[in-house]
């Protein structure tokens, strides 16, 4: 089994800053990509920022420039810092682990955790 652990969310004022980390534990044997999602009240679950076993990295339009992805591969853990937070970015944070057994690749996802924008 394989169990993913969010930590960070609370709630900030507008153009304040957070950190989300994510823990993968279990039977593990390579993590491919890892990535943040969120979903807002009413809306669908989107992409925030995803990065590769390489480091590689992706982020929605609206995320550009304001939020940094990174990992840390021998703790199977991945990171979020946010800056600038707007209150458009309240949602329901979601960190999604890309692993492999054998050839075959599962995707699993955390509980979430809650981020708040308001002032």
């Amino acid at each position: 089994q394989v169990q993913l652990a969010e930590s960070g969310g609370c709630s900030v004022q507008p153009g304040g800053s957070l950190r989300l980390s994510c823990a993968a534990s279990g039977s593990i044997f390579r993590i491919n990509t890892m990535g943040w999602y969120r979903q807002a009240p009413g809306k669908e679950r989107e992409l925030v920022a995803s990065i590769s076993s390489g480091s590689w990295t992706n982020y929605a339009d609206s995320v550009k420039g304001r939020f940094t992805i990174s990992r840390d591969n021998g703790k199977n853990t991945v990171f979020l810092q946010m800056n600038s937070l707007k209150p458009e970015d309240t949602a329901v944070y979601y960190c999604n682990a890309n692993i492999s057994f054998g050839i075959s690749v599962k995707a699993y996802w955390g509980q979430g955790t809650q981020v708040t924008v308001s002032s």
